[in-house]
């Protein structure tokens, strides 16, 4: 994941301009939810996860570098996070959090501190 944590990996197999919404979305442990919204923007990319029953409905916002592989003929999409990591991300309400970027700086330093990403401590 050298890219930057708001940009798919070139590993991923993401294709720009695919519609991910409706996809299965795979933590490393195990399934999440499904894609509720994303963005491919450059260097603004991110996936919003609808949780479900699973964390009592839970929306998370998930920066592009946390996907590790996007599966075209399962519609699914695979996260280096687990569970856990996706469960204990800040709080996202679209209305209030889609557009503001103090919020995606303070999702970023979540991920950073304790994800796959560049420049985390993979500490939690």
């Amino acid at each position: 994941m050298t890219e930057g944590l708001w940009s798919y990996s070139t590993q991923s197999g993401h294709l720009t301009g695919t519609d991910l919404t409706g996809w299965r979305v795979e933590a490393s442990d195990g399934h999440i939810g499904k894609v509720d919204k994303h963005s491919d923007e450059v260097d603004a990319a991110w996936l919003v996860v609808d949780t479900g029953v699973w964390i009592f409905g839970k929306e998370a916002l998930i920066p592009a570098s946390a996907v590790t592989r996007v599966d075209l003929e399962e519609r699914a999409v695979h996260l280096a996070l687990s569970r856990r990591q996706v469960k204990d991300a800040p709080e996202f309400v679209s209305e209030q959090h889609l557009a503001d970027l103090r919020y995606r700086e303070e999702v970023g330093r979540y991920y950073r501190a304790g994800g796959p990403f560049p420049g985390s401590t993979g500490i939690r």
